[in-house]
Order: C-alpha cells, then sequence, then structure tokens
C-alpha cells in the first residue's frame, strides 16, 4: 500500500466528503447570528449564501488547487441561483395554502354566488364549471390547429415561403397581450350578433393564446425525431402520412402532450381575456353559447374587487382551487407522456 492511501482527505490535497456540509452548516450559524443580532430574515439568508460561497472555495484554494476552487465556486452559485428561484415559489404556495384552505369546504366548491348576501355562504361552482367548459373549448380548437401546423412546418413547407409566413404569424401571436385575444373576439361576434358576452368568445380568445404555445412545443418535438426513422419508414416504402402517423407522432408523443398540458395551464389563468369576452355572472351557466359565463381568473378578481374580508378569503380559495387544477394537470401531461412514450427495449 502506498503512502497516498493511507493519507486522510486533507493530507492528499483533497477536501473532506462532508465540506460542503461543515460549511453549510457553518454559514446557516452565521445567518442566524445576523438574525439574532437585529438583523431581518431577508439578511440572514443574503449573509448565509455570501458565507457558504465565499467560504467553500476560499478552503478549496487553501488545500486543493485553483481548478477544483473555481468549480466549487461555479457548484456554489448554481446552487444559490437555484435555491433563489424556488424561493418565490415556495413563499407563493405557502402564502395561498395559507389564506386559502380555510376557506375550502363542500359547500365552497357546489354553491355558487347566486343570490347571495352578506355573510351568506356562496361558493364557485359556476365559476369552475365555466373554466371546465371555456378551456375544452378553447383546447378542442387548438390542439389540432396547432399540431397540424407543426406538422406542415417541419415535414412538408421546409424552406417554403408559406412555411416561414406562418411562423413569422406564430411569432407575432406569441408576443400579443391577452387582453388584445379578448377584444378581438368580443369585435368578432359584436360584428356577427351584436355587442354580447358569453363563453365561446372567451374560448376563441384562449385559443388565440394557446396555438402559439401548441405550435412551437410541437415544432421542436418533432425536430427531435430522428432522420433516420423517417428514412428507414420510406425504404420500406411506407407513404408519407403514414410514416407522420406511425413513426414521428408516437416517437415525439410524450412532448407533445407536456406541450399541450402547459398551454392549457397558460391560458387557463388568464383573467382579461375571458373578462372582455366572457364577461361574468354569478349564476351557473354551462351553456357556452348563452349568456355570461364565469371563470376562476375573473372570480377571484371581482371577490378580491369587493374588498371586504368575505372576499379576500373566497379569492384565495379561487386561487388555491385553480393553483390545484394547474398541478393536476401537470401530474396527467407527466403520467400521460410516460404511457405513451415509445418502448426503448430495455
Amino acid at each position: 500500500m502506498s503512502t497516498l492511501d493511507t493519507l486522510s482527505p486533507m493530507e492528499a490535497g483533497r477536501l473532506p466528503r462532508n465540506a460542503p456540509l461543515f460549511v453549510g452548516v457553518a454559514a446557516l450559524a452565521a445567518g442566524a447570528l445576523v438574525v439574532v443580532l437585529g438583523g431581518s430574515l431577508v439578511l440572514g439568508a443574503v449573509t448565509a449564501a455570501l458565507v457558504f460561497i465565499i467560504a467553500l472555495p476560499l478552503w478549496s484554494a487553501v488545500v486543493e488547487n485553483r481548478r477544483a476552487a473555481v468549480d466549487r465556486l461555479v457548484t456554489g452559485l448554481v446552487w444559490t441561483a437555484f435555491a433563489v428561484a424556488l424561493v418565490p415559489l415556495i413563499w407563493l404556495v405557502w402564502m395561498v395554502l395559507d389564506r386559502g384552505l380555510a376557506t375550502i369546504n363542500p359547500e365552497f366548491l357546489t354553491y355558487s354566488m347566486r343570490s347571495v348576501i352578506g355573510d351568506e355562504q356562496g361558493g364557485l361552482y359556476h365559476a369552475l364549471m365555466g373554466t371546465i367548459v371555456i378551456t375544452l373549448i378553447a383546447t378542442a380548437i387548438s390542439v389540432p390547429v396547432g399540431i397540424f401546423a407543426a406538422i406542415y412546418l417541419i415535414e412538408y413547407g421546409k424552406g417554403t415561403k408559406m412555411s416561414r409566413a406562418i411562423t413569422f404569424l406564430v411569432d407575432v401571436m406569441t408576443g400579443i397581450p391577452s387582453i388584445v385575444a379578448g377584444l378581438f373576439a368580443f369585435a368578432m361576434f359584436a360584428l356577427i350578433l351584436g355587442p354580447t358576452r358569453f363563453g365561446l368568445a372567451g374560448g376563441i380568445a384562449l385559443t388565440l393564446l394557446m396555438i402559439p404555445t401548441v405550435v412551437r412545443s410541437t415544432e421542436e418535438m418533432l425536430k427531435l425525431v430522428p432522420d433516420d426513422l423517417r428514412e428507414a419508414s420510406y425504404a420500406l416504402g411506407v407513404p408519407k402520412w403514414r410514416t407522420i402517423a406511425k413513426v414521428v407522432l408516437p416517437t415525439s408523443v410524450a412532448g407533445i402532450v407536456t406541450g399541450v398540458v402547459l398551454a392549457i395551464s397558460r391560458v387557463i389563468g388568464e383573467t382579461a381575456p375571458l373578462l372582455v369576452a366572457a364577461g361574468f355572472t354569478n349564476n351557473l351557466n354551462t351553456n357556452p353559447v348563452d349568456g355570461s359565463m364565469m371563470t376562476l381568473p375573473v372570480f377571484i378578481f371581482t371577490q378580491f374587487g369587493q374588498a371586504t374580508e368575505k372576499g379576500y378569503s373566497y379569492a384565495w380559495g379561487g386561487a388555491l382551487v385553480l393553483i390545484v387544477i394547474v398541478m393536476l394537470l401537470n401530474l396527467t401531461a407527466r403520467i400521460v407522456g410516460k404511457i405513451f412514450a415509445p418502448k426503448t427495449g430495455r
């Protein structure tokens, strides 16, 4: 056995395996000391992060070498950036749970706000059903249009003037403000039926916001399919449309489903276009072509606008329900994508 094999990590020019843990504990202690001495919690967190980022690379520079110290510095910066990005997410979820969980009860989920006066029990059932109806309308229109447009751009229209024009229009639609989509849907139906608001107009408004996301996500997934798979199918005499249906789409279905769910999650929380196009009501309405229809984002907006304790609690309860729906959608997308993902044979 050589002398190097018997040396400890410090003697061999390497930090102990638990060195980041030791420095992390010391950094937390430094941050806690700042808080105890009268500093704010934010100042304590910043102090702890700075101590960790600086102390570990310095220790590494003394014991190891410059290259290892730089590596630990960059690793510390990455972890710090991750923690900073995680803080507002955890804070948001905690705040919504803390303020909205007390409002959730069977009556809140099954009652509407029809004829509710003062402190009488009301609920968001009408808004929940309106959100489901309008989102289904937008999804039923956007998904086929977006997927077929992406198929044309990748499989049929590469380099053509038409594909460049479609790509330009998709990019423009991606950046339009959401309220403009609501104004467009309202104006379009106003020219035909007169100035009126109903669920179908809200679905059309959300469609304008969904299509660019579906097109872009599907386009990127189709680009990831190797050309070797297409060429092998063509070599067997399979026509192009069947190659797309049986080879290209099944290979990319997991990513396409994820993109569709992201598009739904992006529009399900929109308030401005639905307030303009679908309006709001305290009554339950599941007919998308007959009168105004309430949705969860508009419910949250109107309840918060009442500036009462009950309105605030209902708004936070609606926000919690909306977040749960989005989380369930993302969980469903992961499950569906895993089920339909191409098998590797391992």
